[in-house]
């Protein structure tokens, strides 16, 4: 079996005709552009849709806020739209341009509830050209059933058709046949290495702070680069430009709390969270030394910055800190990793079309293992480090005609490990895996157009990855490393480079139906060492050389696309086929960690993945929620046994054929809100003993095919119930109680699985379950002043 990936040359030229594509002539035209913005904070809302009255003319504002509409001139009725808010209309008599306008939504007091203006949606679901994709509010986010009432973003993302988890609790999630690694993950547009708090359990990402969540499963923009698999991208709420506020939360495991409002009233703003977990405070109540001594919790603090200039400038400073502390009896062994990120950003408008967004972002990762007592006194640091310099363009050639172009470059640094041990002499000992360097550029081009019917989206992004000394390089052959090299401070050594074409198109079939199609070409260059399902902190990032090359994935996309009842309710189907090459594994008894010649354990091969997805979404009324479902294969094509005849073709560790998620939410009245949801998974695929042989006396099993076993499948319910107090009128402190239970009906999920031999009887091997969480019931207390 021969997985290949697509011929590109096809998919340029049918690029290049598409930009060729002359839109008519039209008569003379004018200009509405501007912002739309939450009229109590003064926020912009991404993705809001601007629609001229009685037609089916109109736009939504990107990523940033910002829209341009032309029509040609006359009097008309806008109406703008945005999910929880109440619509408004503004009448404008065109006959000129008008700039810096600045639209103001009021939020529905009934937001997300139950009457049909609180989720006034449209017919987005049919009449957008984006497929694979969602856009969850994270008003609604927090309405899902959390895990000790710590709502959490990856944890809504990961009940969506195409999305699995990585294993109970655990942040980590796969993405259409995609490792974890594969998926791109951006807070204010810094890359976020590892999203994981708690050992997986919690993200990174505090709820409170954030203000809008999209992933890309596929049909990815030309703008995204540098993973295969997904795109989530986080935007962090801006701050209040009108008034100071807070928010916040006491919990059974954590606590946490926003401060936000004007520096400048309508000029400036701020905000401010943290969050902490407190289980070390508990576990000094213990009488039990060996527990009273540890250390266990993590902290995260976000902060944002917004100053508006003048109409045409804005500038934006963000920055994410966050840190897990896990430490033994007073320094016997000790483990901390975190991540931080900083964005500085400068929004200008060059005219009511053009648009331009400059962007400086840093993001680091660090993880450090040691211990300072005894004997044991070492310290074990790794580092990844990212500096990014980004410059985008949006021109807004017409309603019907968006363009988009832009450049970046991204210097990476990574540093596998660097380790300090102190001998019984007293001398130290010091020893360092060579530091990695490289410098990703890319640029970009991409329209969206309308012409009748169809919509399409477009676009050609190439990239160029070079690796950069100091170091050192190995020659290898047959993954015998048979030379080495010494490079020098600033040499370019290797490179890669290569267009990626995407392509997207829908066909509006009537007003409430569709056919959607997309194709993308990915490339990765930066890959993660790990042969677990679930990310660990210690996990080891690397970079493509000389004899590693990039990851490259093709997938295509088809599907249907159907609301019903005047849009209350969105289904869709979708089946994509996803081609990989250069897929990377890992040889049996592969060593990772602290290993200088890495690549030397790495095999390569491709794989596929392909499924069908059926989502069915309820988005007004009393009773809302969705139902989605998942049929999938994902399978490599790799030699990781060079004792074996042949390339062995296995499913990959996270396949899973079926995966069902039910999330429901119903308003029972003014005070209490109900919230389930049940998901069932396939169980992950494992490499099970299937006999043994003894020799001098000890057993030695024998394996099936990698990855030939399965766990148990996975099943859970979980319930939430929300009461909230009818509020007073002027009342500032608003408080609200969540009672939840995880995990209703005391399900032993499967976390792992281990086979030893039978004390009692040699002749007989045990198989040991451990699962984690059984049923947990929590509180948690919510409030905003």
């Amino acid at each position: 079996m021969d997985f290949k990936s697509l011929k590109i040359i096809p998919w340029a030229v049918v690029l290049v005709i598409l930009f060729a594509f002359s839109s008519l002539q039209a008569q003379e035209k004018y200009s509405i552009s501007g912002q739309v913005t939450d009229a109590n904070s003064g926020e912009v809302l991404l993705g809001a849709t601007l629609r001229v009255a009685g037609t089916n003319l109109g736009v939504s504002t990107n990523e940033y806020g910002f829209f341009s509409l032309t029509l040609p001139a006359g009097n008309y009725k806008i109406q703008i739209n945005y999910i929880g808010y109440n619509m408004a209309e503004q009448e404008y008599k065109l006959d000129r341009n008008i700039s810096g306008v600045n639209l103001k939504l009021s939020p529905s007091e009934v937001a997300l509830k139950e009457v049909e203006i609180t989720a006034e949606r449209g017919d987005e679901n049919v009449s957008s050209v984006e497929m694979s994709t969602i856009n969850m509010p994270i008003a609604q986010i927090k309405k899902i059933p959390a895990f000790l009432g710590e709502v959490d973003v990856i944890k809504a993302i990961q009940l969506l058709p195409g999305v699995s988890t990585a294993g109970e609790g655990a942040t980590g999630f796969f993405v259409r046949g995609g490792n974890l690694d594969q998926n791109l993950i951006l807070l204010d547009e810094a890359n976020v290495y590892n999203a994981a708090h708690l050992f997986g359990f919690f993200s990174v990402f505090n709820p409170d702070a954030v203000k809008d969540v999209k992933l890309y499963k596929g049909g990815i923009p030309a703008r995204y680069g540098g993973r295969l698999a997904s795109v989530l991208d986080v935007r962090m709420a801006e701050g209040n430009l009108n008034k100071v506020q807070g928010n916040g939360g006491i919990g059974l495991l954590s606590s946490r709390l926003t401060v936000q409002g004007p520096i400048k009233k309508n000029k400036a703003s701020f905000l401010l969270s943290g969050r902490r977990t407190y289980v070390d405070l508990f576990l000094k109540l213990s009488n039990n030394e060996a527990v009273n001594n540890n250390t266990l919790y993590f902290y995260d603090f976000n902060a944002k910055g917004n100053w508006i200039i003048d109409d045409k400038n804005r500038v934006y400073l963000s920055g994410y800190f966050g840190r897990d502390i896990f430490g033994i009896q007073d320094g016997l062994a000790e483990i901390g990793w975190g991540n931080a990120t900083a964005t500085a950003r400068w929004n200008h408008i060059f005219s009511d079309k053009l648009f331009s967004n400059t962007t400086l972002i840093y993001a680091n990762y660090d993880y450090l293992l040691g211990a300072s007592e005894g004997l044991n006194n070492f310290r074990w640091g790794s580092r990844i480090k990212d500096i990014n310099l980004k410059y985008d363009l949006n021109y807004f050639a017409g309603n019907n005609d968006t363009w988009r172009a832009g450049v970046s470059s991204i210097h990476h640094t990574f540093k596998p490990g660097d380790i300090r041990i102190k001998l019984d002499s007293g001398d130290v000992f010091n020893y360092t895996i060579t530091p990695s360097r490289a410098i990703e550029s890319a640029a970009y081009l991409e329209r969206e157009h309308k012409y009748n019917r169809w919509t399409f989206i477009y676009g050609l992004r190439y990239v160029l990855f070079q690796n950069v000394g100091q170091g050192v390089s190995y020659g290898l052959e047959n993954f015998e490393v048979v030379d080495t090299i010494q490079r020098k401070n600033g040499e370019f050594y290797n490179s890669y480079h290569g267009l990626e074409p995407r392509l997207g198109a829908s066909y509006m079939l009537n007003t409430d139906a569709s056919l959607k199609f997309s194709y993308n070409r990915m490339r990765q260059h930066a890959q993660l060492a790990s042969n677990a399902t679930a990310s660990s902190p210690l996990d080891v990032w690397f970079l493509a050389n000389e004899n590693i090359k990039p990851q490259i994935a093709d997938q295509v996309a088809v599907g249907y696309f159907k609301n019903w009842n005047n849009n209350k309710i969105e289904s869709s189907v979708e089946l994509y086929y996803k081609w990989m090459a250069n897929a990377i594994d890992f040889k049996n008894q592969a060593d990772l960690l602290l290993n200088q010649q890495l690549e030397a354990e790495l095999r390569f091969g491709s794989a596929r993945a392909y499924g069908a997805e059926f989502l069915i979404r309820k988005n007004t009324g009393r009773l809302n929620g969705f139902i989605a479902y998942t049929l999938s294969r994902v399978e490599k094509e790799i030699d990781v046994d060079a004792t074996l005849e042949g390339v062995e073709v296995f499913p990959a560790k996270y396949d899973k054929t079926h995966d069902i998620s039910v999330v429901l939410s119903y308003e029972l009245n003014d005070k209490w809100n109900l919230n389930a949801n049940f998901v069932y998974a396939t169980g992950l695929a494992a490499t099970f003993p299937s006999g043994k042989f003894f020799y001098k006396g000890i057993a030695v099993p024998t394996y099936t095919s990698r990855n030939g076993g399965r766990f148990p499948a996975y099943h859970r319910l979980d319930f939430s119930a929300n009461y909230q107090p009818k509020s007073k009128p002027n009342q500032r402190w608003q408080g609200e109680w969540v009672f939840s239970v995880y995990n209703v009906y005391n399900r032993h999920n499967t976390y792992t699985i281990n086979f030893k031999q039978d004390p009692q009887n040699a002749n007989r091997t045990i198989a040991e379950k451990f699962y984690l969480f059984p049923i947990i019931p929590s509180v948690t207390y919510n409030f905003k002043f």
